[in-house]
């Protein structure tokens, strides 16, 4: 993937975050700079936080046929929550919803803009 690419995905992902915010009851992005800050912060954590926090619930999702996964990605959106100011959600609950219609929403715009996803590396 290019830079141009890079930037268009991180772009989606902002407005992505902004409008799942504007979706949700109980969810409040301040504005859309902070969109771009959590975008950001959620891009940094799921580098350094979600590789380990998957190898360490591997049982669990497992038995949950991986649906804790969308627990861990409630997770990051609830540790954003604390950390960035001007984002807030009210529950962990919320956090998972919006985790699930952030995927949706930056899917949708991802096909609407015409990027594609990684090929296979196998």
């Amino acid at each position: 993937m290019n830079r141009e690419q890079t930037l268009i995905k991180f772009l989606i992902a902002a407005i992505s975050v902004y409008l799942t915010g504007v979706i949700l009851p109980g969810v409040n992005v301040a504005n859309m700079w902070i969109a771009i800050v959590v975008s950001a912060f959620i891009g940094l954590l799921n580098i350094l936080l979600k590789p380990l926090l998957i190898i360490l619930t591997i049982p669990i999702t497992f038995i949950t046929f991986g649906l804790f996964l969308v627990v861990i990605n409630g997770f990051m959106i609830y540790l954003a929550d604390k950390i960035v100011s001007g984002f807030e959600v009210k529950t962990f609950w919320l956090a998972m919803v919006f985790s699930i219609v952030l995927s949706i929403i930056t899917f949708l715009l991802e096909r609407f803009f015409g990027i594609q996803p990684p090929p296979d590396q196998s």
